[in-house]
């Protein structure tokens, strides 16, 4: 959940390690290990300037993945309204079914 809580923050600005680790009672190297995950997947980058090493979101690689999500979310959802489809034609078939026998 941390990395969730390290993104919001990113999101709203660049900053550097000491300020991504104050919400959290954790030391800096854990946090760094955090943000290395995060940088493996291309989600954060760290910059250098002089002493600031800010860490910055990386938005497009956000934007492909939600791109590629949605894609699939869009999927799911029209089988998902097939299946409630076919759902309701089998109570329908039981409903009928259950009238003839009365």
């Amino acid at each position: 959940m941390r990395w969730c809580a390290i993104l919001a923050r990113l999101a709203a600005g660049d900053a550097n390690v000491n300020d991504l680790a104050e919400p959290f009672e954790i030391s800096l190297p854990a946090i760094s290990k955090h943000l290395k995950v995060l940088e493996r997947a291309v989600l954060i980058t760290r910059g250098r300037d002089a002493q600031f090493r800010p860490c910055r979101l990386e938005t497009d690689s956000l934007k492909e993945a939600y791109d590629w999500i949605e894609q699939y979310r869009e999927h799911w959802e029209e089988r998902f309204d097939r299946l409630a489809e076919c759902l309701r034609e089998l109570q329908d078939v039981g409903e009928d079914d259950d009238h003839d026998h009365q």
